[in-house]
């Protein structure tokens, strides 16, 4: 079980409508919204890893001090929420840098897992893995192997492997009908599929490839107050909010009907 920690206007599907210079001027949703995901977690007796955006991390050490505390894995999502496809080499190493000392100084702990923005490690960026590896993680999750508009990696594995540079990458799960990748991690899939349809994917996946399986989400997903940005364009905006005043009722749902862990002890033990 995975959790991307960042707030509703990290999106990259707003970075458009938002500029770093209007965080601060913002309404903060992700500290409320990722307490509300501890005790919902709490509950149902499961543990995660929660991918933590390095500028959320910086305003709320405190959260960060309570997820580690509650018994869940803290790994880096990067700083800045800035893909990693736009960034050169030295930026993207000063942007993971920075993120991962500041978790480390809060926690007192090594974080080893990564999660690229938006899954943004691909053929043009390969070198961002050896950046991961001199910074000393052991694994990363920031592939998706699907065709999609801002990301994608369909011909590379679907399954965890051991990179060249030295560090194992853990893809988000696909499931293989009719010969199509089709997505079924988590994220806005998994609240556009109907709660059955996305709990069959899920079955057949794990009888089928006999392999773990990953889901990730956000903590706005569950937030239905938050503020609405009317001038996205409309596929970002359906992406954004469908179904998110059900999302967290099927997440409830999903915890019970599955055996959670985090990253590092379901595939790194």
């Amino acid at each position: 079980m995975t959790v991307d920690v960042e707030d509703y206007y990290h999106v990259s599907a707003f970075e458009k409508q938002f500029t770093r210079n209007d965080w601060d001027k913002l309404p903060q949703r992700v500290e409320h919204n990722t307490y509300r995901l501890l005790d919902l977690f709490d509950a149902h007796g499961c543990k995660g890893t929660f991918f933590i955006l390095g500028a959320v991390g910086e305003r709320y050490p405190q959260l960060l001090k309570d997820i580690h505390n509650r018994g869940h894995e803290v790994a880096s999502h990067g700083y800045a929420h800035k893909r990693a496809t736009t960034q050169t080499r030295e930026e993207f190493k000063a942007d993971v840098e920075r993120s991962k000392k500041h978790l480390e100084d809060t926690i007192g702990q090594q974080v080893i897992g990564y999660r690229a923005p938006s899954f943004s490690i691909d053929e043009s960026n390969e070198w961002a893995f050896e950046v991961l590896t001199e910074l000393g993680f052991e694994y990363s999750s920031s592939t998706y192997p699907v065709k999609h508009d801002l990301y994608g990696t369909p011909h590379w594995p679907r399954f965890k492997y051991a990179r060249p540079e030295g560090i194992i990458e853990i893809p988000v799960p696909t499931l293989k009908l009719a010969g199509k990748q089709i997505p079924i991690g988590g994220g806005g899939y998994f609240r556009l599929y109907p709660t059955m349809v996305a709990h069959k994917l899920v079955d057949k996946y794990l009888a089928k490839e006999q392999q773990p399986y990953s889901f990730y989400f956000h903590p706005w997903e569950i937030d239905t107050e938050q503020p609405r940005v009317t001038d996205a364009p409309f596929k970002s905006r359906f992406r954004h909010y469908l179904n998110i005043s059900k999302m967290e009722g099927r997440l409830a749902t999903l915890l019970d009907r599955y055996h959670w862990s985090t990253m590092k002890q379901v595939y790194l033990k």
